[in-house]
């Protein structure tokens, strides 16, 4: 048996008791064709999965608090002053989130004051007339789902600056902050989080998570991923177009993901045109029998042309030669795509053949995408989650989809990395799709073990 993993904590932390009568009206019974309210009492197992015959009590480490709405909130309507940030790089559906949370706010708790913060966490720091929050509410945003982007702007970084941010929190009075952004800018919430709790504030710190990689743990799916995944597959169908009309074609298509090969699986899965996919989650050697470059070959020499994807967080470990960092303090990637092609075209050209190599980068095309409507969907349904967790008084918390239930995780277990199991049925899918070696290295105990050849 593998090492039993430790317990995780899925409790939910709160401002406080939750006396106040929501103004949304909803039943407490069945069968009277009129929506429930749900209860702290409500859960969903995490791990769905069940041996025959297997008897386990069910703790609390292995279930999740359902989203929705609450019979009881923690703050009164006509107090809140709520703020929306939205941090970190671009991505499909910011929009359609920020559309939701304001109309839910408006049109179901009767808030009237939702201030937008501009340009991410920098707009609490910096005192410029463009920096100033703006002033939201249902007419501000009812068309702004039909565009990509962030109508309140983004910026990387500034979540550093927690005591400065909860400073300008104060002034601003605000007493829910939603905060729509990755992991750093979630971490960056929960540290804030943290310091309104030295300060004996209440204010709700209700996270949004957004990531086109798909990598926040334990959530199903993150959103923006169903627009990523859509628009590469129109970048693949192009590489596959230009190689299979060359002499000896090649494409090459590289799609985002910086630890996790989200995209670049579940793309091969929807295009049936990929014959390599090549991710940070599965290592792989370029050169000698076993390497990349030679299947390569041997492929280009059989069928005429060849389509690889590559997620962008390939190689690093060979590629980067420090430890330089973004603002939001993600490492600063070394281009895998261009060399890659480099790579490619010098192989190629060693062995005398000839090829018509083709490379397509789709990343800041996709990321500033208008949602599809999958994910605009699931965006209004994080956003009126997310709403209905602040109003209860939820803080440290994210929206997540698990198990095809909205429920709430808390910051500090959501925000570590999920990853693709080599050994799962995602990858094992991947490579029936693409029909490539499981592993492409010259020393496969190597690899596994850390052993060199002659050990």
């Amino acid at each position: 048996m593998g090492k039993q993993k430790a317990p995780m904590d899925f409790s939910i932390e709160t401002l406080g008791p939750c006396n106040v009568d929501s103004p949304i009206t909803m039943s407490k019974i069945d069968g009277d064709f009129t929506a429930n309210y749900v209860t702290d009492d409500e859960f969903v197992r995490l791990d769905p999965r069940v041996s025959l015959g297997e008897q386990k009590l069910v703790e609390r480490s292995d279930v999740l608090e359902c989203a929705g709405p609450r019979e009881k909130i923690y703050f009164m309507p006509s107090h809140v002053h709520a703020g929306i940030v939205s941090c970190g790089g671009l991505c499909p559906g910011l929009n359609d989130v920020i559309r939701a949370i304001v109309c839910c706010l408006s049109y179901r708790y009767g808030v009237t004051r939702i201030s937008g913060i501009s340009y991410g966490y920098q707009g609490f720091l910096k005192n410029e007339k463009k920096y100033t929050p703006r002033e939201l509410n249902p007419d501000v945003v009812d068309d702004i789902h039909k565009i990509g982007g962030t109508m309140l702007g983004s910026a990387r970084g500034g979540g550093k600056e927690v005591v400065r941010i909860v400073d300008a929190l104060e002034r601003l009075n605000l007493n829910i902050l939603f905060t729509i952004g990755g992991d750093g800018t979630q971490k960056g919430s929960l540290e804030i989080a943290e310091e309104i709790g030295k300060r004996r504030l209440k204010i709700a710190m209700v996270g949004i998570p957004k990531t086109v990689d798909n990598d926040f743990s334990c959530i199903q799916r993150s959103f923006g991923f169903d627009t990523a995944v859509a628009k590469a597959v129109e970048a693949v169908t192009a590489a596959h177009m230009e190689a299979h009309s060359q002499i000896n074609g090649i494409g090459l298509v590289k799609v985002m993901g910086r630890e996790s090969g989200f995209i670049a699986a579940h793309t091969a899965l929807a295009s049936h045109e990929v014959n390599f996919v090549l991710i940070p989650e599965v290592p792989f050697e370029l050169d000698g029998e076993h390497g990349f470059l030679n299947y390569l070959e041997k492929r280009i020499l059989k069928r005429g042309h060849a389509v690889i994807l590559l997620a962008e967080g390939i190689l690093q470990d060979q590629l980067m030669k420090g430890k330089a960092t973004d603002a939001s303090g993600n490492l600063k990637l070394v281009d895998a795509g261009t060399y890659m092609r480099d790579r490619i075209a010098e192989y190629f050209k060693a062995k005398d053949i000839e090829i018509n190599l083709k490379y397509i980068d789709p990343s800041y095309m996709i990321r500033s995408a208008p949602a599809s409507p999958n994910d605009s969907i699931y965006c209004e349904r994080l956003g009126n989650a997310a709403v209905h967790a602040a109003m209860a008084g939820k803080t440290k918390v994210l929206i997540g989809l698990v198990n095809n239930e909205f429920v709430h995780l808390p910051m500090k277990v959501a925000i570590n990395r999920n990853y693709v199991d080599p050994e799962g049925n995602l990858w094992r899918d991947t490579l029936d799709a693409t029909h490539q070696p499981a592993l492409m290295v010259n020393n496969p105990l190597g690899v596994l073990f850390g052993k060199g050849e002659d050990e």
